[in-house]
This record gives C-alpha cells, structure tokens and sequence, in this order.
C-alpha cells in the first residue's frame, strides 16, 4: 500500500469535548414555554493540542446564532459558524512519528475551513413542544447534511417530561490526496438516530434526567488520510445519559452532576463522569467550576505499538491491511483516560447583555483507563479550550 503524505481530522473546533458528552438532542431537560424575547449571539473558540515536543492542531471557530419568537406559539433558531484548521497530525502512533513530514510515516501540515449552519422551528403547546430542524456543514473533502426531529410532553402538573427524538445524517466524503482526487472518487455514510428520555422534578431544589440513544451507521468509517487504515461500514452506539441539578437556595448556586455509558459494535465501551457547580455572585456574576474525567476501551481492531520494536507496527498493519482484516492505528481508537477542567465566568450588563469567557484544559493518558489495557507507546496527549461569548436579548 502507498504510503499517504498528509492526514486530516475531521473533528474540527471543540467537537473534542463535545464528542465526550454528546447525545442526540440531549440538551432537551423539560417541556418549556413559548419564549417572550429573542437571543442574538456571537461566540468565538480557540482550540489547540500537542504531545511532548510536538505542536498539533490550531483550530479558530467564529459562531453566531439568533433564536426569535413568533407569535408566542412559536420560535425559530438558526446559526452559522466558520472554522479555520491549521497545525499537524500523524497518520499512525504518534510518539514514534517524527516531528517533520516524512514520505513514509510522517506528521503533515493541515490548512482548511469549514462552514456550517443549521436551522431549526419549535411549536409550543400547553404540555409540549415539537422541533424539526436541519443542518449543513461542508469543508473542501466532506460534506454532512442532517435533519431530525424531536417532541416533549408534559404530565398534567408539568412535573414529568417525556421527550422523543430522531435524526438522520448522511455524509459525502472526497479525500483530497492521491487516486481519491485523481480519479474523481466518492465515499458516502448515512447515520440513524434515536432518543428517549424522561425528566422529574423531585423536588423545587431537584431535577432528574435519564436519557437513552440509539445510532446505527452505514457506509465509509475509515479515515483516508490514515495510513494502513481498515474499518467495519457500519457501526452502530448505544448510550444512556443521567443528570441530576441540585440548587442550593442559601447560598443561590447550582450543581450539574452527570454520567454517560456508552458501547458500540467496534467493541469500544466508554464512561464519562462530570461535574460542574453555578454560583451566582453579587452584581449580576456567575462563576461556574466544572470536571469531566472520562475512559475507553480500545477498538476490537486497534493495533498498538509494539515497545520492542515501534517500527514493525507498519509492517504488521500493512499484513493485516492486505489480509483484508479490519484494524486502524489511530490512536483515538485506543484504551485511555482524560480528564478535562474547565471555568467559566459570566456577567450580565444592563438586564440584556450576557458576556462570558470560558477555558477549559483537557489530559488524556493511555494509563488512566479504568479498565486498563492503554497502549503504553503513545505519548500523552493534552489540549486547550478559549471561549468567548456575548449575547443580547431584545
């Protein structure tokens, strides 16, 4: 097989973090009430990563988004957000990969953009609501379309929720390297999702959610820009997602506890554990502290590094490769630990302005898996998070 001369990741801004977290339409929490302001708001993010001696990836996300009521039975949402990618990724392990790029094994230098945006409309009833919605994001090689759709219904005393919700994704992929752009050629992947969930209200200090996801996948998984890199077309995830909010009338704070399970058909088994706590300060600040440790197991196929000799792994990769065995060396298919700490600090300004800064420091290590089996030859791993945000009711 011919060795590849660059690598790209997809996983573009903070998605990083998010991906830790996500479930389809999980940040439904109850049935709410037709809104009676709308929101204008512009975010920017500032997000980069390295391993010892190693500068990664530089990524810079602008976000602006808008939600306005209409006719106080409804309310539109919309945003878009431009994303630039600038930096270096090895197409295999990375602590035995050498700093420069290399015809061989090499890191490459990455510079792209990408544009997305979405659009969704939400109906409020007297004990619900109902949201169909839709986005786009494109980049010069990939291109995702997604549509979903998801209801709320309340109890009689609003005190349980039951939400529904369904999404339906399909991606077109074009790699810009070799005889993927010499020869025109396409891969495709359609994605079908599913979510249940129930919210109570215990208590007027205390909301509980409990939150289960289905996704079945079709088509390419592979990344292209990956050397010696072989996976299922499909794969398919389930998920279960609890959250408890705790205020804490005396001293008017509030805190998020949550956990997440997730397994999936190319035999990775995750859980994530977090932890944030709101406190509301004098003249309209609000500081929120939070910790998010998470860990996996590793790919049925993922080939670690041999420590006797980290220049085989090539060479068996490329035996399995041709074998038509699956396998993949990217390290975030394999066995780790990471723990994320984040602060945020907001102040509202005259009753219509919210600014906040937020940073968030993420660690990830093979060694930190709570069920062991991390690949002990890649390095450590570490990223940073900037966000800055404004927004204005009217």
């Amino acid at each position: 097989m011919k060795s590849l001369s660059i690598k790209k990741n997809h996983a573009l801004g903070a998605a990083l973090f998010a991906a830790a977290m996500a479930l389809p339409f999980s940040n439904a929490v109850y049935a709410e009430a037709a809104p009676e302001k709308g929101i204008v708001a512009f975010k920017y993010i500032n997000y980069e990563d390295s391993q010892p001696d190693k500068e990664r990836m530089d990524i810079n996300a602008y976000t602006v988004s808008a939600m306005a009521p209409i006719a106080g039975k409804w309310s539109i949402s919309t945003s878009y957000t431009y994303d630039s990618v600038t930096g270096a990724s090895p197409h295999r392990h990375s602590y035995f990969e050498p700093p420069e790029p290399d015809a061989t094994t090499g890191a490459s230098k990455i510079r792209e953009q990408r544009y997305s945006g979405d659009l969704s409309v939400t109906r409020y009833l007297s004990k619900g609501s109902v949201t169909a919605g839709t986005s786009y994001s494109e980049e010069n090689d990939y291109i995702s379309r997604g549509y979903s759709a998801q209801a709320s219904i309340s109890t009689e005393d609003k005190n349980t929720t039951f939400t529904f919700g369904g999404s339906y994704t399909t991606d077109t992929i074009a790699a810009n390297i070799g005889e993927w752009r010499d020869s025109g050629r396409t891969e495709a992947k359609r994605t079908l999702a599913g979510l249940v969930g129930v919210t109570q209200v215990l208590t007027k200090q205390d909301i509980v959610q409990v939150n289960l996801g289905y996704s079945k996948g079709r088509g390419y998984f592979d990344d292209p820009y990956k050397e010696y890199e072989q996976r299922p077309d499909r794969r398919e995830s389930k998920t279960v997602m609890t959250r408890w909010n705790h205020h804490f009338d005396g001293i008017d704070g509030t805190s998020h506890l949550s956990y997440r399970y997730y397994t999936d058909s190319f035999g990775i088994k995750a859980h994530t554990f977090g932890l944030e706590y709101l406190q509301s300060l004098p003249n309209d600040w609000t500081v929120t502290p939070s910790v998010r440790f998470s860990s996996q197991t590793a790919a049925d196929f993922y080939l670690p590094v041999d420590l006797t000799d980290p220049t085989m792994a090539p060479a068996a990769a490329e035996s399995l490769f041709w074998d038509g065995s699956y396998l993949s060396l990217d390290q975030r298919l394999s066995a780790y630990g990471a723990l994320t700490l984040g602060i945020k600090v907001s102040k509202r300004i005259a009753k219509e302005w919210l600014v906040d800064v937020k940073y968030e420091n993420y660690e990830q290590r093979a060694g930190w898996s709570m069920t062991g089996g991390g690949d002990p030859g890649l390095a450590p791993f570490s990223a940073s998070f900037y966000q800055i945000g404004f927004s204005r009711q009217f």
